[in-house]
């Protein structure tokens, strides 16, 4: 019991950062960090979800006529139903007030931010949270968030892959009349209503180029990182600049049709667009001068992204009425729709998606490979999954098997319906990092901190409530997943993972 509650040392986590051995090259900067965030933050949420978050979602079959569709039920819903499943479910629509949503949200972030730029600064180990859980809470916790960041990570990259598949072979058809066929083009187990294949190609063909990126170095997949950032920035105000006068203020007339009832559901559904600020702190052994530039590049990128959402939000919802804005792929119909349709801008906007999908993929690889090596280092997880590449300094062996092993289950299932778990993954993360700064705060008040949270412990109290108001809104399938899926990690750790940590090492020395 001693060993799960024990604590590595701050600055022995940092001495041996320090090892020759497994020394990562310190390369990035302020911008290069600011870059690696807005690349994780702005990808398909963006250009997907933003149309179902304004229109809303509806179920129109009685619950209790369907075996599993209770699992659709949100927590929320199912509490304030006195324990009963409700008969129909759905959710309102933000309409216009999406802006508002879009607020909220970041609004909410920015408390976890705050608590994510304190702890980076003072622990600018790899690993995140799971480092940070590790120095303040224990290995038990570590263990817990490791294990759950896995799962964010690998499955917000699986659902990436398939987006980008169907956006590139989109274009490729459009542009050169090339369209592959289903059989190569296709999972074998696609989402309901979508033909059916053997396995999608160019699901793990991305995968694996930008896992080749990676393992030539960090600095080279910066550098493409960046650019690729460039590009959907350019795509994104492309569209607002070229967009803007075909706004109809009759659209926005109802600006909050449901209330603030639709704004918080709205809110709810677009969370998945703001992830991906928190991959920032996993480059924390990468980082030239990580005291200074890690909280830029946490609280830069998130800003960033919230001026670019607000604004796309505003022209979306004024070039369309909110109520046919729910498809898959919003932002491309609605130029389509207009009279006369824009063409041309529909394909500069699904060029810029294609670019947020990538620089999403290229971030999420880095901060899962990231994870795994700052387990393995300590001794949780396999020793293969730390070692360096003599020549690029990466963790080139736990970056290839995060490649295969996103690349495969994207190519075989159509990954759409597991996004939510990335959603609670991610909260779950947000949550524990604040509680992390409020318990240092009390055990090493006198320790240096390059940031620091503002009214401590309102701030992270705040961010905590936001993170439990958020996990509330999602169905009771995705927590019934997230709990198996903490009960197998917890099967893993004491059948295995346990007995090699270093901890447990000390204890028997």
């Amino acid at each position: 019991m001693n060993q799960l509650f024990r604590c590595k040392s701050i600055d022995g986590l940092i001495a041996a950062s320090e090892d020759p051995s497994k020394r990562l090259r310190k390369t990035l900067g302020p911008w290069s960090l600011t870059a690696l965030g807005i690349g994780a933050v702005i990808g398909s949420g963006i250009f997907t979800v933003t149309g179902t978050a304004a229109a809303g979602k509806t179920l129109a079959e009685n619950l209790h006529n369907n075996h599993w569709a209770w699992l659709k039920v949100t927590l929320f819903d199912f509490v304030a139903n006195g324990f009963h499943v409700p008969d129909k479910i759905g959710r309102p629509g933000a309409g216009p007030a999406l802006a508002v949503s879009m607020l909220l949200v970041a609004i909410a972030c920015c408390f976890a931010a705050l608590c994510y730029a304190e702890l980076a600064s003072m622990i600018p180990i790899a690993g995140s949270a799971y480092t940070y859980s590790y120095a303040i809470l224990g290995e038990i916790f570590a263990w817990i968030i490791g294990w759950d960041l896995i799962l964010e990570y690998a499955v917000s990259n699986m659902s990436v892959a398939v987006g980008f598949s169907a956006y590139i072979q989109d274009l490729f058809s459009g542009l050169f009349h090339i369209q592959l066929p289903d059989k190569w083009a296709y999972p074998a187990f696609p989402a309901a209503g979508d033909p059916g294949g053997t396995f999608n190609i160019p699901a793990l063909l991305i995968t694996l180029g930008v896992t080749w990126i990676l393992v030539r170095g960090v600095r080279e997949s910066a550098k493409v990182n960046t650019t690729m950032v460039l590009i959907k920035i350019a795509a994104i105000l492309i569209f607002c600049i070229g967009a803007a006068h075909a706004i109809k203020l009759s659209n926005m007339h109802h600006f909050a049709p449901n209330g603030f009832p639709g704004i918080l559901a709205g809110a709810s559904i677009i969370f998945f667009s703001y992830i991906g600020f928190d991959s920032v702190s996993t480059a924390a052994e990468e980082c030239r001068r990580p005291q200074r530039d890690l909280p830029f590049g946490i609280i830069a990128s998130l800003i960033i992204c919230t001026v670019l959402y607000v604004a796309v939000s505003l022209v979306l919802t004024g070039i369309r009425h909110y109520t046919l804005l729910g498809t898959s792929k919003p932002v491309a119909d609605a130029l389509g729709a207009l009279n006369p349709p824009m063409n041309k801008l529909r394909t500069i906007v699904t060029a810029g998606a294609l670019m947020g999908m990538f620089s999403s993929l290229l971030v999420y690889q880095y901060g899962q490979a990231r994870i795994w090596f700052a387990m393995s280092r300590d001794r949780l997880l396999p020793g293969m999954f730390s070692v360096v590449h003599k020549r690029f300094r990466t963790p080139h062996i736990s970056t290839w098997i995060a490649g295969f092993v996103v690349g495969i289950p994207a190519g075989i299932w159509d990954i759409d319906t597991f996004a939510e778990l990335s959603n609670i993954g991610t909260l779950f993360a947000f949550v524990l990092v604040s509680v992390g700064v409020i318990v240092l705060r009390k055990k090493q008040p006198e320790r240096q901190r390059g940031f620091r949270v503002p009214l401590v412990p309102f701030t992270p109290i705040l961010s905590i409530a936001c993170c439990v108001l958020l996990m509330i809104g999602l169905p009771l399938e995705t927590w019934m997943r997230f709990f198996v899926w903490l009960i197998l990690g917890l099967v893993v750790y004491f059948v295995y993972s346990k007995r090699r940590s270093d901890l447990a090492d000390r204890a028997t020395g």
